[in-house]
């Protein structure tokens, strides 16, 4: 069972400062695609617009909902995708999912800023927030390819 100090460390200075601090935050007027995804655990929500070019996100606006971890994964999903492809954020979410999952490392670069929310492997009820922001741009990004 997890103590205080392990919830402490959970809610690092490094996690409360993404989370205050979040990219990209507002919605697009013109998105070529928008996903909003929810987490009923915790009640989290994420609203994603992406607009892409030549297979590349060019724009994102986020509307973030969240507890200090979504914010936090929302930040760092923010900052590493400016300009990625979806294979790249596609990938992202599964090696996150594989870390939180206690299956695999961090994620590989861009989104390898996720290594400050290894202390979240031993929280599964807060995995579902962490993934929002990541599953929701994959999400986005492939309807606005369609």
């Amino acid at each position: 069972m997890s103590n205080d100090t392990d919830l402490i460390k959970l809610y690092s200075a490094r996690i409360l400062a993404l989370a205050a601090d979040i990219p990209n935050l507002g919605r697009l007027d013109a998105p070529d695609a928008s996903v909003t995804r929810r987490s009923p655990l915790c009640g989290s929500s994420v609203t994603v617009d992406v607009c892409m070019s030549d297979g590349r996100l060019s724009a994102l606006g986020q509307d973030v909902k969240a507890c200090a971890l979504g914010q936090a994964a929302a930040a760092i999903t923010a900052e590493a995708s400016e300009g990625v492809t979806l294979e790249a954020v596609e990938k992202g979410r599964d090696q996150l999912k594989a870390m939180l999952k206690g299956k695999g490392g961090v994620p590989d670069a861009p989104f390898d800023r996720f290594e400050v929310l290894t202390p979240a492997v031993e929280y599964k009820n807060r995995h579902a927030s962490i993934l929002l922001s990541i599953e929701a741009l994959a999400e986005a990004m492939t309807s606005a390819s369609a």
